[in-house]
């Protein structure tokens, strides 16, 4: 019964081994950084990852006055597997990272596995963002326009394309409440597109057309458990129902027919000059290529041209004419 129980102990000891092996090589020693523990499958990224955490914190500073009260995680995985396990659960296809506040943790999967829309500056920006924001937030959770249009505006990440997205969006009357936005997790890949490029928006226009100061006191009033209608109120002076309608209307005058129109021609153009720079280099290199085909020619050639005023010699012994002998 004894050597029983040994063996047992000898299977669970070597069971615990391998497992603790395998975490040791799953889990490599994280390099650390003043704002986050950064575990990262490729170490080329580190010098990416700490300028660009740097720069998030120091423009979340200005923006809301406020640092993270912990040091996070942040992973950059490669495998897809590991990605999924980390976040603890299922996550949309078109999702390139994500932040877990519960968690204290940040992970975005690396550029060099997977084809990613944004840079990875704009993503660590943006998850860090996430959880700088949540933790002034305490135990309420702002409404997720606030939060993804709070993550866009930190990390920059604004472009032709969120423009060209957005004019087509009104063309179309794609646009999308901003109630609706906290669904974003369900909508497929161009709907979040559109719910993303109007979160930007709509933070955007709430600190253009009131200033940071109401943007913070909305912030403080979210935090302390008001509802969002009051919130608003209190730090805009509008109604959440007033400020929708007050976004839309500005969504409408800067996004429309013309906004789609100028978007698409400068694509045009641009497509264009491509197409002329790319005809001229290959009619330079047709003709370096005829150039160098005729000269090629010329060195070949068997028959040789004779000076002005010199004839053939002819054999003395040759006689064209025999009857003049």
């Amino acid at each position: 019964m004894r050597t029983v129980r040994n063996s047992y102990r000898a299977l669970i000891l070597l069971i615990c081994l391998v497992l603790c092996e395998h975490w040791g090589m799953a889990q490599p020693a994280p390099s650390e950084h003043p704002l986050a523990r950064l575990y990262l499958d490729n170490q080329t990224y580190l010098p990416t990852v700490d300028s660009a955490l740097s720069r998030a914190q120091a423009r979340l500073s200005e923006l809301i006055h406020w640092k993270l009260t912990y040091k996070p995680d942040l992973y950059v995985v490669g495998d897809l597997d590991r990605f999924t396990e980390l976040i603890g659960g299922k996550f949309p296809d078109w999702g390139a990272a994500a932040a877990i506040p519960s968690r204290q943790r940040i992970v975005i999967k690396s550029p060099d596995r997977f084809p990613l829309q944004r840079s990875l500056p704009e993503l660590v920006a943006h998850e860090y963002s996430h959880l700088v924001l949540a933790d002034r937030m305490g135990i309420r959770e702002a409404p997720r326009w606030l939060d993804e249009g709070m993550a866009m505006y930190v990390s920059a990440e604004w472009g032709w394309t969120d423009n060209l997205a957005m004019s087509k969006a009104a063309v179309f009357r794609q646009f999308v409440k901003l109630s609706e936005i906290d669904r974003v997790n369900r909508f497929n890949a161009g709907k979040a597109g559109v719910a993303y490029s109007q979160s930007f928006l709509a933070v955007t226009y709430l600190i253009d057309q009131y200033g940071a100061g109401p943007l913070n006191l909305l912030l403080d009033n979210l935090a302390a458990g008001q509802p969002m209608d009051s919130a608003l109120m209190r730090s805009t002076g509008a109604l959440e129902v007033e400020f929708e309608k007050e976004f839309q209307e500005y969504l409408a005058k800067r996004y429309n027919v013309t906004s789609l129109f100028m978007d698409t021609i400068w694509l045009w153009i641009f497509l264009a000059f491509v197409v002329i720079v790319g005809g001229f280099i290959k009619f330079r290199r047709r003709r370096e290529y005829y150039r160098k085909w005729e000269e090629q020619e010329k060195l070949e050639s068997t028959e040789f041209e004779y000076g002005p005023g010199k004839a053939e010699e002819s054999d003395p012994d040759e006689d064209d004419e025999p009857w003049r002998r």
